[in-house]
């Protein structure tokens, strides 16, 4: 998982616009991918150079150019030139600490997300922002490493399954914000599976290695909603706009998009609630055992108070004591402190503190 900030100190005093990347180099070169294709053709290759994407400005067909690798800002900037994307707009592409947003520039709209997914392997969760930029003809994705939540919309353009060969721009840019909204529902049921399973742990058998799990978890919640909350501002403008890039057909889909992150915010804060729950618990549990322990020991030091008084007064040193030259002056003691103790006990019985 992302940190919840990233550092940006090293930008600090530069000139806006300054083309800069911020964040990890996650891959060791930039690559260029790009899918053409209309109702009647496909033509997917890897580009050897930024240069080659000049020659799919302005067709009639449907591109999408996919960007793996923010790192290289020369490559950013002369894909700002080819497409005459405002500086800003680059500098927001190379800073990978962006929160999720979308702003209409007449001639193409840019809206940058968080893309949750899990890895092959299965182990933990990536989380990597997106860029997304449609335009009249084209629809540019910019992201950190290989292996995104696209691959089931790269094959039905391959294979021509539904009806994202016959539309525009405006829905293929829409087909990858949906996808990347849908693929929160999984990362959220894994997460959800681990706080049910931290709950069970707690209520079986609450130990210290387990509010270590908590915060962990806590921590996560703090960074979905980092990402979830604006999302839903995102699909709102999408949906609301007066943009001449989408076609007014494409509301209902926005709407269900919309839909689907207003219910994963609902999900989230149910999560948040139940984790709260759960730290109450551990905490009560802890409590509890804590005052049974004090309580143990309060009666252990209870009884011993009247042992320590009898005790304390036949271990002066006085040469004059009726009991110390008494034949069974000693036994009296032990049976005085004996049945003093039990009584004690007997008493603690009866209130039911014992």
């Amino acid at each position: 998982m992302d940190k919840l900030l990233t550092k940006r100190a090293t930008k600090a005093g530069l000139p806006p616009g300054t083309l800069m990347h911020i964040g990890q180099q996650r891959v060791e070169h930039a690559e260029i991918s790009i899918i053409d294709y209309s109702d009647g053709i496909l033509n997917e290759q890897i580009l050897p150079s930024v240069e080659d994407c000049r020659a799919f400005v302005g067709r009639s067909s449907v591109t999408w150019i996919n960007v793996t690798g923010l790192h290289d800002t020369v490559l950013l900037q002369k894909m700002g030139d080819i497409f005459e994307l405002h500086p800003l707009i680059l500098e927001d592409i190379a800073n990978t600490g962006q929160r999720p947003k979308m702003e209409d520039h007449g001639n193409y709209i840019y809206m940058v997300m968080k893309m949750l997914y899990q890895p092959e392997n299965g182990d933990g969760v990536v989380a990597e922002q997106v860029s997304i930029v449609l335009g009249s003809n084209y629809v540019l994705t910019f992201q950190e490493v290989e292996g995104d939540v696209f691959g089931r919309i790269r094959e039905r353009i391959r294979t021509s399954a539904g009806r994202i060969r016959e539309m525009g721009c405006d829905y293929l840019a829409y087909s990858l914000v949906d996808s990347v909204v849908d693929n929160y529902f999984a990362v959220l049921e894994t997460l959800g599976d681990r706080i049910e399973a931290t709950h069970d742990a707690v209520t079986a058998k609450a130990h210290p290695e387990i509010l270590q799990q908590i915060h962990q978890l806590k921590r996560e919640m703090v960074f979905f909603r980092k990402c979830l909350w604006p999302l839903r501002e995102l699909v709102s403008s999408l949906e609301g706009g007066e943009s001449r890039l989408i076609d007014k057909a494409l509301t209902p889909y926005l709407r269900d998009v919309y839909g689907h992150a207003v219910q994963i915010i609902d999900n989230l804060e149910s999560l948040r609630d139940m984790l709260t729950g759960t730290l109450d618990i551990y905490m009560t549990i802890m409590s509890n055992r804590m005052n049974e322990v004090m309580k143990v020991l309060t009666i252990i030091a209870t009884i011993f108070i009247p042992l320590t008084f009898v005790a304390g007064i036949y271990g002066m040193n006085f040469e004059i004591m009726p009991e110390l030259k008494w034949r069974f002056g000693y036994a009296m003691v032990w049976a005085i402190m004996i049945i003093t103790a039990a009584s004690m006990i007997l008493f603690f019985k009866r209130k039911r503190w014992l």
